[in-house]
This record gives structure tokens, C-alpha cells and sequence, in this order.
């Protein structure tokens, strides 16, 4: 037996419901023409979830469930799954989207003609069928100050317009973490993902490390997907630390100490007017430490049957 072609690896959180829609879409609309795996990796859900998970994901050889017994993050849970195949393409889904064509073949036939792209992504819609972002530009100062528009206008050529619906293929800073379409190559090549990001920004790191191998980061727009929008994580105040926490750690880390520092100084003199975030204050002078991060307080489940 060859080298599957692609495999599709998608982590469920306390979100079952979701992610056998999205497996089903999958075996909906993948044609074939090429050969998949479908990797879910549950990142210890309720067991409530987990069961539910487990006892509709449809039973085929293509299709793995693996349970962890503490929840990896994002990051984490997504190598876990590349860690159980192999194949020529790592298809890096969330799991409330839904296909909307055939973009594995689509993605497949436009990687293989392009070896100079080491990751795309689809074009985005949310759940009313409106484009929603598919891609972003790196989150320097410059953006901090100026914005995303300021950019777009002034450079368009560097900085393509986020809200345009596109035809042909476009050259971006890093595409949406919902679907991330890695050469499987050029994901090891460059360590994939840094599991001491719990939650959010693992995208501009990965991205920008494919980047400085050489290597180009696209959005393919004829693969088209829907991305419910908010659904996988949610809102609350310790995630939106977390947000902040990793956004730190990705500009240190990519960057250097000193534009950490005047990022940290422009987020503090900004929030101080902004009492609603407060609370962030002391997340942002933490500097992107990672000693308060969500991902030290996950513990196993007790008495699980």
C-alpha cells in the first residue's frame, strides 16, 4: 500500500455534535481521486462527549479516533495526531467547519504543481454564507498602530485586502488556523507545532517559520470551507489572557526581546484607558511568559469508565 496522499486531523473538544458533521463532510465531498485518512483526536472531553464521539464517528479503516487522557491544547492535540500517520499532505482542520468542494483534491493537484508552497488554505465563509477572513498579516507594531486597513491601502501588494473574495491563488503572511494544508515535508522540516502555545497564534508561528525555510504560505481560494464562527473555543476572560499570553511568547520568539518591549509598552499605555482590560495589565507585562498558561492547569479526568 502507498503513501496516503492526505491525512485530515482534527481535534473535538466538548463539541461531538460538531465534529461528525465535519468528518461527514469530508467522506461528502472528497472524490476518489486521491487517498485520505481522517486522524480526531479528542482532546479529553466530558466522557459524556467522548462516548457520543465514539459511538457515531462511522466505523472505516480510514477513519482513527485517539482520546487523550489530558487536553494537549491546540497545538499539542494536533501533533499528537500527525504523530499516527503518514502521508504526503497533513490537512490540519477545525472542527466546526465543513467542506464546501473538493478541497482535498483541489489542494492536492495545486501542492503538487507548486513545490514552492510549503501551506494554503481554503476560502472562508461562515454559516450565512458570508467571506469571513481567510488569511492575516503578521501583528508587528506597525499593525498594532497603524491598523490592517492603513496597510492594505497603502501597500496592497504586500498587505491583500482580508475582506475580498479572490479568484486566483494569492501570497499571504499566514492563512487561517481552521485549515492549515501543510507539505507534510515541510511541516517537519520546521518542527511543526510549538506545543507551548495552549491556544491561539500558532498560526503566524508556523507560517512564519515556513517562510523563512523558503518556502511560500498561499490562500487557494477555489477550495472553499465554512467556519462556524466561535464555536470551537468560545469567550471568557482566562482565554482571552491566553490569546494575549501567546501573542507574547510568538513576538518574542520570532522577533527578539526588543520589539516584545515595545509591544508590551504601546498594550499597557493603550489598555490603561480601556478599564474593561484591566485585567490584562498584568498578562501583558508577564511578557509572554508561559508559567500562567492554561495549559499548566489541564490534569487528567478521575474515574473515567
Amino acid at each position: 500500500m502507498g503513501t496516503t496522499d492526505v491525512a485530515v486531523i482534527m481535534i473535538n473538544y466538548n463539541a461531538s455534535a460538531y465534529t461528525l458533521e465535519c468528518v461527514r463532510s469530508v467522506m461528502e465531498h472528497t472524490s476518489n481521486s486521491i487517498t485520505y485518512q481522517i486522524i480526531v483526536v479528542d482532546n479529553n472531553s466530558e466522557p459524556k462527549d467522548f462516548q457520543h464521539l465514539e459511538n457515531n464517528l462511522p466505523e472505516y479503516s480510514h477513519i482513527e479516533l485517539i482520546r487523550s487522557d489530558i487536553n494537549l491544547g491546540f497545538g499539542g492535540g494536533n501533533m499528537l495526531g500527525a504523530a499516527n500517520t503518514k502521508a504526503r499532505y497533513y490537512l490540519f482542520l477545525n472542527n466546526d467547519t465543513l467542506l464546501l468542494n473538493d478541497c482535498l483534491r483541489l489542494l492536492t493537484t495545486f501542492m503538487d504543481r507548486n513545490p514552492a508552497v510549503g501551506v494554503c488554505t481554503a476560502q472562508n465563509y461562515n454559516e450565512h454564507g458570508e467571506l469571513v477572513p481567510s488569511f492575516d498579516h503578521n501583528k508587528g507594531l506597525r499593525r498594532l498602530v497603524l491598523g490592517r486597513g492603513y496597510l492594505e491601502k497603502k501597500d496592497p501588494g504586500r498587505y491583500p485586502g482580508r475582506t475580498k473574495e479572490y479568484n486566483n491563488p494569492i501570497e499571504v503572511d499566514w492563512v487561517n488556523g481552521a485549515f492549515l494544508f501543510f507539505r507534510s515535508s515541510v511541516f517537519r522540516q520546521i518542527g511543526g507545532f510549538d506545543s507551548n502555545i495552549f491556544l491561539y497564534w500558532e498560526e503566524m508561528d508556523l507560517c512564519e517559520r515556513v517562510r523563512r525555510e523558503g518556502f511560500k504560505v498561499m490562500l487557494t481560494p477555489e477550495a472553499r470551507i465554512l467556519h462556524y464562527q466561535g464555536v470551537s473555543i468560545g469567550r471568557s476572560k482566562a482565554i482571552n489572557k491566553e490569546a494575549y499570553r501567546s501573542y507574547l511568547y510568538v513576538t518574542k520568539k520570532l522577533y527578539g526581546s526588543a520589539k516584545l518591549l515595545l509591544i508590551q509598552i504601546y498594550l499597557t499605555f493603550v489598555f490603561l484607558f480601556k478599564p474593561k482590560k484591566w485585567y490584562l495589565i498584568p498578562t501583558i507585562l508577564e511578557g509572554g511568559s508561559m508559567k500562567n498558561s492554561l495549559r499548566k492547569q489541564q490534569k487528567p479526568r478521575q474515574n473515567e469508565s
